[in-house]
């Protein structure tokens, strides 16, 4: 069958989800939260309240089966992240309870293969106050070409010519994605080497959301000064992934007083993740 390219418009039932304080420390930990990270992959460090990365809401709302579904029967090796924003309302609890839905808002032929475009959309379930929302866009290799429109060129977040305002260093753990897959992601080219090597991997690559994750804890400790109430919006394009066991270096720029301007590379030298922090994605 292959991809479903009419499927823009489909929109999914409401469903719940309830987190635990477990679930916040597991999600630390799989972006690689450590002991200088106390309050985030700790739940019982005295005088140390447990917080929420605000970059966990991409595990909390993820499209379901219904999404899957509406947009056919095509390869799912040949699928990779192209680009995700959240898009927050206020800090994320530690532990709660939330109802959303997605919608699929476009597929666009791009030749070499097709970009979907998914929103989801999270509010608390009881108060029904909005706390957050994730887009993506999902780009399926070898299912482009059938005459659709291209669909938007997409804004990037250009980076000043000048050097960073602030430079961190991340050594990725061997077992990062197999630590990060507990979150929810349980997409065999994460931790399945032959799987990893028939969608054309060298071996099992680190989760596109993963790297997201790391950039999130930079961009907090940088741009917010560790405060999750100041951190509104995050986007972020994929160009290329990361492995397991790589260093990863993210490089930002202060743009004005509320917009920060972010490249990720893999051991300081290829292009892995761009994009800002800011109010402009709200």
């Amino acid at each position: 069958m292959g991809l479903n390219v009419d499927c823009a418009g489909f929109t999914s039932s409401t469903t719940t989800r309830a987190w635990t304080e477990h679930d916040s420390v597991l999600y630390a930990l799989g972006v690689g939260c450590g002991p200088d990270e106390l309050a985030f992959c700790t739940d019982d460090t005295r005088d140390t309240p447990l917080r929420a990365l605000p970059t966990m809401s991409v595990v909390l709302a993820v499209p379901g089966p219904e999404v899957a579904s509406a947009m056919g029967d095509y390869d799912r090796k040949m699928l990779v992240h192209g680009s995700q924003t959240v898009i927050l309302h206020g800090a994320l609890p530690p532990a709660g309870n939330i109802s959303y839905y997605s919608r699929i808002t476009g597929v666009f032929d791009k030749g070499s293969g097709a970009a979907v475009e998914i929103e989801t959309i999270a509010a608390d379930a009881e108060a029904g106050q909005p706390l957050f929302t994730n887009r993506s866009v999902a780009f399926i290799r070898g299912e482009g070409g059938w005459g659709g429109d291209r669909g938007p060129a997409g804004s990037r977040t250009a980076t000043p010519n000048r050097e960073p305002d602030r430079c961190m260093d991340y050594a990725v753990a061997d077992n990062q994605a197999l630590i990060y897959r507990l979150s929810g992601d349980r997409n065999p080219l994460h931790s399945d080497p032959r799987f990893a090597a028939a969608a054309g991997f060298e071996r099992p690559i680190l989760h596109g959301l993963c790297t997201f994750g790391f950039v999130g804890r930079a961009l907090l400790a940088f741009a917010c000064e560790g405060d999750t109430t100041r951190f509104p919006a995050i986007s972020a394009r994929f160009v290329s992934p990361m492995y397991p066991g790589d260093r990863l270096s993210i490089a930002m720029w202060t743009i004005d007083e509320t917009n920060t301007a972010f490249e990720g590379r893999r051991n300081g030298d290829q292009l892995v993740i761009a994009g800002g922090l800011g109010e402009r994605y709200a």
